[in-house]
């Protein structure tokens, strides 16, 4: 259970890449949780949207998982980690040891899970999301790396903003059937 540093620039590089060169938020957030279990060597990952009004956490993506342990039933927000929801990062790094934040603790040691880190996705000071990173085996994670998984967390809310709003503009432009255009640049000559 050693406190070693595991997030290098070469791990922000490559979601920095993941992030710039995706419009659709699926492709994006399944690429990755797949990104983050690789290089952390770790069991696996989630990445989950708030719902605001049910209060439950709805998968976005995920790798590393179970079809079982991700339908284990709906994750509350009073009841999953609930620190995370008042935007705080959480480290389970024992399972083992007794923790009330756990919402299904029987179901994560079915599942092969030693250690749980849930962060805060925040957009604008509001929670709209969660990225949970699982591991097979306790993990006690530097200082550094919890910085660093919050400056990641909040890189993927900037992104799934963004996504959200890119989808929604192209929706909206299909609906008017691309009749519209919007002039950026005055022309010359005009008062």
């Amino acid at each position: 259970m050693a406190s070693e540093n595991r997030i290098n620039i070469d791990i922000f590089k490559a979601v920095t890449r993941s992030i710039a060169h995706s419009e659709d938020l699926d492709v994006m957030t399944n690429h990755l949780a797949q990104l983050l279990t690789a290089s952390l060597d770790i069991k696996g990952c989630a990445i989950f949207v708030l719902n605001a009004v049910t209060e439950e956490l709805e998968i976005l993506a995920s790798f590393g998982l179970s079809a079982k342990y991700l339908t284990k039933g709906p994750l509350n927000t009073p009841k999953s980690i609930n620190e995370t929801f008042q935007g705080n990062p959480v480290v389970i790094a024992d399972i083992s040891k007794k923790n009330k934040s756990l919402q299904y603790p029987e179901e994560a040691r079915k599942e092969g899970i030693a250690a749980i880190v849930s962060l805060p996705i925040v957009h604008l000071g509001e929670v709209v999301g969660v990225l949970r990173l699982y591991h097979y085996e306790p993990w006690k994670v530097s200082e550094q790396d919890l910085e660093s998984l919050q400056i990641l967390a909040g890189i993927i809310g900037l992104a799934m903003t963004y996504a959200r709003f890119h989808n929604t503009v192209h929706a909206i432009a299909e609906v008017l059937g691309h009749t519209f255009q919007v002039e950026l640049t005055p022309k010359l000559g005009r008062r």
